[in-house]
């Protein structure tokens, strides 16, 4: 209707400039130049006014069609995420106490021992003589002190003599509980239950305290250690949920915090916390690297994906939500504030209930107070 309107009034233009002679004096050119426009911007001026005459009465309107989603009502959850890495209380390198050639391996790699276990034996032919020689003394001198006991007790003898076998025999036997501990150093002993990790020494090598002989683990319970930003010092306390992914292993495991260190890294202002896990089937090996998500915000409210939220010039939050007029609805700014925000997900703490309709799709092409179609979902 409009392009008719449009077309008939050039027409007219057109047909009266045709019927009218066109001068050939400039001056009379531009008296009806000036003329014509004057009646084009008379025209123009008419078209509008028909044009909004023709909007208030038209009941057919090209509206927005928007979808919507309704706000969840539930528990919002906030965590912090940081790295960590395996650690074993119960895995080490056992160095023998002193050094000599090793004559016996007791045990494989992969094999379980228990604990006060003799694992290997070093070279104690020294030592052995040595003590079989004090034992040798010390039955002598045992014998001596015993008959100079006896003749002080009958008062015979001195007192002197008395002493000097008590002092001998005594001296015999420290030398030999010296000796005892010094055979003992020549065992390599398991210090806990465990498993045989890796065997370094070699039969008929010399050992010495300066290198490994084997390694010992117990992989039974392990723990995480990582390093948290002070920044979150005041969230994370002792206790405190946590959930540990393990990539390598497509594992995850719901723990609490253990233990929260009580000293800042100076060089990168952090603090250390710690996470037991019990490792049943010995699948998590030290040094592996795990994903931490520390809980420290948890809350009931409202929850709205984050990508529905708008900013405006002074940098408020808002969402368009609809009210209900008539057959269609009216759009309706509201200034929302976030909570916290997390994995896609805004917590509001104020500006919506759960009763409202938010504006999902087609919502940057809408204003305040737009009327609009809800389509179908």
């Amino acid at each position: 209707m409009k392009n008719t309107l449009t077309i008939l009034l050039i027409s007219l233009l057109i047909f009266s400039c045709n019927k009218k002679e066109i001068a050939k004096d400039l001056q009379e050119l531009n008296i009806q130049k000036t003329s014509i426009k004057t009646k084009i911007d008379s025209l123009n001026k008419k078209l509008k006014t028909i044009e909004i005459a023709i909007s208030k009465l038209d009941t057919v309107k090209k509206l927005n069609v928007v979808t919507s989603i309704s706000p969840k009502n539930g528990v919002f959850q906030h965590y912090i995420e940081v790295q960590g890495t395996v650690k074993a209380d119960k895995s080490v390198e056992i160095h023998p106490e002193l050094g000599g050639t090793t004559t016996n391996i007791y045990v494989k790699e992969g094999q379980k021992v228990r604990k006060g276990q003799v694992l290997a034996q070093l070279d104690a032919s020294v030592v052995n003589n040595t003590i079989a020689q004090l034992k040798t003394q010390l039955n002598l001198a045992k014998t001596s002190f015993e008959r100079q006991e006896r003749l002080w007790n009958q008062k015979i003898g001195s007192e002197m003599q008395y002493l000097q076998a008590k002092a001998q025999k005594e001296s015999l036997e420290n030398n030999l509980n010296t000796l005892y501990a010094q055979a003992k150093k020549m065992k390599i002993i398991a210090p806990f239950s465990g498993t045989i990790d890796e065997i370094f020494a070699k039969v008929g090598a010399i050992s010495s305290p300066q290198f490994p002989f084997l390694r010992v683990v117990n992989l039974s319970k392990v723990y995480i250690e990582s390093e948290i930003t002070e920044t979150y010092l005041k969230d994370i306390k002792k206790g405190t949920d946590v959930v540990v992914n393990f990539p390598s292993l497509d594992k995850e495991i719901t723990t609490k915090i253990t233990q929260v260190g009580n000293f800042i890294n100076p060089s990168n202002r952090s603090f250390k916390a710690r996470v037991d896990i019990y490792n049943k089937n010995n699948t998590i090996k030290p040094n592996l690297l795990a994903d931490i998500r520390i809980k420290d915000f948890e809350a009931t409210g409202i929850i709205i994906p984050s990508y529905i939220i708008q900013k405006d010039q002074q940098n408020n939050s808002f969402v368009y939500t609809l009210l209900k007029e008539d057959a269609n609805y009216k759009v309706i700014k509201k200034h929302i504030t976030i909570g916290k925000e997390y994995n896609n997900q805004s917590y509001i703490s104020e500006g919506l209930n759960p009763k409202d309709l938010i504006i999902d799709k087609g919502a940057h092409s809408v204003q305040i107070d737009d009327e609009v179609v809800l389509a179908k979902q």
